[in-house]
């Protein structure tokens, strides 16, 4: 597909990311797990109210909004399913972090979503998970692991990934309905994108 280079105009009421996928085909040599006050654990069929809440605490600053719109029977179809592993990570007797494995492919897994709360950015939590996603996707037979990032995340999201091994393949800008304009998410989060109806 040729794009002409130049600007072009985003339609109203639309949001556009660039969007970064990435992989590695082997796996990296880990940093020293850091150290902190959480527990990593697995939640086999999660609850769907704990998972909503969850996501969207980990998630909505950075216009995380598919989950967000799906019924009870979609998500529990998504997130229950055979060859997807949930994690979480817990502090201070809450749950502050949304790590999802998707092995259904049998020589690849894709790491769908990645992500820990607001209170736990920069302290290491993130580390922790990131080693946690690595070491438990390549103890299966995989020959690829990836993951895909996009402008709307958190700024340093992008060189994280790249630090943990994961190489870019393929960039795409993605256009989409701003999820705070149709009711999806709160008109108050991500204010590092601008709402524009």
């Amino acid at each position: 597909m040729s794009v002409l280079d130049g600007h072009y105009d985003v339609p109203p009421g639309k949001v556009a990311a660039v969007v970064t996928s990435l992989e590695m085909v082997a796996p990296p040599v880990l940093p020293p797990d850091p150290i902190g006050d959480w527990s990593i654990r697995r939640v086999a069929q999660p609850d769907l109210d704990w998972y909503r809440d969850l996501y969207a605490r980990v998630g909505w600053e950075w216009l995380w909004s598919q989950r967000t719109r799906m019924s009870d029977a979609e998500l529990a179809k998504t997130v229950r399913a055979d060859g997807v592993e949930i994690y979480t990570l817990a502090h201070d007797g809450g749950d502050e972090a949304l790590l999802e494995l998707d092995f259904r492919n049998k020589t690849d897994c894709e790491l769908v979503l990645f992500g820990v709360t607001d209170r736990l950015i920069g302290t290491g939590a993130g580390r922790l998970l990131m080693n946690h996603a690595l070491r438990r996707a390549w103890a299966q037979p995989l020959t690829r692991l990836w993951v895909h990032t996009c402008s709307f995340d958190h700024p340093r999201a992008l060189a994280f990934y790249q630090r943990s091994g994961f190489r870019p393949y393929r960039r795409q800008i993605e256009i989409a309905p701003d999820p705070r304009l149709d009711g999806t998410l709160p008109r108050s989060v991500a204010a590092h994108v601008p709402l524009l109806a």
